[in-house]
């Protein structure tokens, strides 16, 4: 059995994260989704205040049917090597440094890394600046 692993926020759930989901789950068998603890995103996001809370965020992110298992996380270079999976899906967006150490981490360890494409035309942010404006 091959447990693909992913992080992020998901804190304004659209389609671009469902397909991510989904995506990432045809490398394998099990989906486990990591979200990022409130208190750690304005550590990594300082502009970015979350509208739903960590535990509402996770209930979510559960229901959606592409995802076997969630788990919170907080620095994603340093929680990734106590999480048991084979693949490391991530979204060609999420390259900050923590993620860069994370990556390295992986290869050094034998864990597969797949780089999922962006769904166009839809984002967070683009969410939140339509919100704003209307």
């Amino acid at each position: 059995m091959k447990t693909i692993l992913t992080f992020g926020v998901f804190d304004l759930l659209h389609i671009g994260h469902i397909k991510l989901f989904q995506r990432a789950k045809q490398f394998g068998d099990k989906l486990v989704v990591a979200i990022q603890d409130d208190e750690y995103v304005s550590k990594y996001k300082s502009n970015v205040e979350c509208f739903y809370s960590t535990e509402q965020r996770a209930y979510m992110v559960s229901s959606i049917k592409y995802v076997d298992d969630i788990i919170i996380y907080r620095d994603v270079d340093k929680d990734i090597s106590k999480i048991e999976f084979d693949i490391l899906a991530l979204g060609e967006d999420q390259n900050h440094v923590g993620f860069k150490k994370a990556i390295q981490w992986c290869y050094n360890n034998n864990k597969e890394v797949v780089i999922l494409q962006r769904t166009q035309g839809i984002s967070s942010s683009m969410i939140k600046e339509y919100t704003k404006n209307n």
